[in-house]
C-alpha cells in the first residue's frame, strides 16, 4: 500500500497569486477546468497501490471541506485534510502529522508540494526508489539553465548510482543544473531523521530562550540537505513538463499543457475552436466567436457574438460581451468585460530559444519602479466598460473602470 502527501501551505503564502488568490485558495485555482491539486489528485488515483491522499495545509478547514467530498466521490479513495494549527514550514506540517502517514503502515508515500504542475511520472518514480532498499526519499529532478538554477534546490549525484552528494536550497552561487522538482517519494524511515532534526531545533529553541520557533521545519534545509552524502537520498531525473505556479502567468502557462495532455477531451461547442480549449458544459457560448488556442472557461460563463479569446482564463459565471478580445488575461469570477473592449497580456513564457529553460516568476515591479509587463488580470466582480483597452494590468476585485488603463495596477 501507498499513501500519497499535499502540501498546500496556507493563505499567507502565495502573496504573487493576488488578487486571484484573494477569493479563490491558490491550490483550488481552476487550471485546464480542474482545481489546482486535482492534477495531484488525478496522477496518484492512477496507481492502484495508493489507497489514501492527505492533504496538509494551514487554510480553514471550512474551506477545503467541500473540495474533499467531491474529490472522495469522483476518485473512490480515501482523502483527508489535515488542518495546521499555524505555519510549520513544508516539514513541520508533515512531521506533526507522522502518525496520520504512517497508519495502516504503508510501503512508503509520495510527497507533492500543491504549487507545483506537472506531466507527474509517479509510477516511474515508485519503481526508481523501490530498486533503492537503502534510500529514504527519492527526489523527482530536471534540468534547468545555469542562470535559472539558483531559484530552486540544485543537487550534484553520483552518475553511478544515482545517490545526491550534495543539496542546497537556492544557492547563491551556480552548484548545478539538476534542480527539485518538489515531487518525492519517502520511506516511513525518514521519519527518525526528521525527529532527530525536531530534536536538535527543540534543543536550540530553549537554549536561545525561546528564539527560532520549535516546531518550524524546512523538508529541504533541515532534510534533504542532512541526508545528501549519506547515500539515503536518491534523484530521478526526467524529461517529463514540469513547472511552478507562483504567479497569474505561470497559471497561463500551465494551463496551456494541462489542456495539451488531457486533449483527447472533446468539446461540445457550436463556436469556431483552435485547440487546445475546454469548456464547461454550463457555459453559454455564442456561435460566432473564436475560442482559442490554450483558453479555458468556467462554470456559468456567457460569451457573446463575435469574441475572441486566446491564451486565457475565464472564471465561472464571467460575462464577455460582443465583439471584445481577450488575449493572455485571466477574467475572474463574476467579472464583465464590455462590447469591443480589449483586456490584453503579455506572455511571460520560458525563453524558447534556451533549452530547459523556466518560467521566470520576475518581480511585480522593475528598477525603476514600474510594473513589469505580465498578463492582465481582472480580480472578482470586475466591470469593464465598452469601448477600453486594459492592457498589462492588474485590476483589485469589485472594481469599475471608467477609463482605460495600461501598465497599472487599479486600486
Amino acid at each position: 500500500m501507498l499513501k500519497a502527501v499535499i502540501l498546500i501551505g496556507g493563505p499567507q503564502k502565495g502573496t504573487r497569486f493576488r488578487p486571484l488568490s484573494l477569493d479563490t485558495p491558490k491550490p483550488l485555482f481552476p487550471v485546464a477546468g480542474l482545481p489546482l491539486i486535482q492534477h495531484h489528485i488525478a496522477a496518484c488515483a492512477k496507481l492502484e497501490e495508493c489507497k489514501e491522499i492527505l492533504i496538509i495545509g494551514s487554510y480553514p478547514t471550512t474551506v477545503m471541506t467541500q473540495f474533499v467530498s467531491d474529490m472522495q466521490k469522483e476518485y473512490r479513495l480515501i482523502i483527508r485534510y489535515l488542518y495546521e494549527f499555524m505555519p510549520l514550514g513544508t516539514g513541520g506540517g508533515l512531521y506533526h502529522f507522522r502518525d496520520q502517514v504512517r497508519a495502516g503502515n504503508p510501503t512508503g508515500f509520495f510527497l507533492l508540494n500543491g504549487d507545483v504542475c506537472a506531466d507527474f511520472p509517479l509510477k516511474k518514480l515508485w519503481k526508481f526508489h523501490d530498486e533503492k532498499p537503502d534510500g529514504l526519499v527519492t527526489i523527482m529532478g530536471t534540468e534547468a539553465t545555469r542562470q535559472q538554477s539558483v531559484y530552486y534546490g540544485c543537487m550534484v549525484r553520483e552518475t553511478s548510482t544515482n545517490a545526491v552528494t550534495h543539496y542546497v536550497e537556492k544557492p547563491n552561487s551556480y552548484v548545478s543544473t539538476l534542480i527539485n522538482c518538489g515531487v518525492y517519494v519517502c520511506s516511513l524511515q525518514v521519519f527518525q531523521v526528521m525527529a532527530e532534526a525536531f530534536q536538535s531545533k527543540q534543543d536550540r529553541f530553549y537554549s536561545a530562550n525561546g528564539h527560532g520557533g520549535p516546531e518550524y521545519m524546512s523538508w529541504e534545509q533541515d532534510v534533504l540537505s542532512q541526508l545528501a552524502g549519506t547515500h539515503k537520498l536518491y534523484a530521478l531525473q526526467v524529461t517529463n513538463w514540469w513547472s511552478q505556479v507562483k504567479t497569474a502567468g505561470s497559471a497561463i502557462y500551465a494551463n496551456r499543457h494541462y489542456l495539451e495532455l488531457h486533449q483527447n477531451k472533446s468539446i461540445d461547442a457550436p463556436c469556431k475552436i483552435l485547440p487546445d480549449v475546454f469548456i464547461h458544459p454550463t457555459a453559454i457560448v455564442h456561435n460566432t466567436a473564436v475560442i482559442g488556442p490554450n483558453v479555458s472557461i468556467g462554470a456559468g460563463v456567457t460569451i457573446k457574438a463575435g469574441v475572441r479569446i486566446k491564451e486565457s482564463i475565464v472564471l465561472n459565471n464571467a460575462t464577455v460581451h460582443e465583439h471584445s478580445l481577450v488575449m493572455y488575461s485571466v477574467v475572474g469570477q463574476d467579472s464583465s468585460v464590455g462590447e469591443w473592449s480589449r483586456v490584453e497580456g503579455t506572455p511571460s513564457d520560458p525563453d524558447p530559444n534556451k533549452p530547459f529553460a523556466k518560467m521566470d516568476n520576475t518581480p511585480l515591479f522593475n528598477n525603476d519602479g514600474r510594473l513589469n509587463p505580465s498578463v492582465t488580470i481582472l480580480g472578482a466582480g470586475v466591470t469593464v466598460p465598452a469601448e477600453r483597452i486594459l492592457l498589462n494590468s492588474i485590476v483589485l476585485p469589485h472594481k469599475q473602470l471608467n477609463r482605460s488603463y495600461k501598465n497599472e495596477i487599479i486600486l
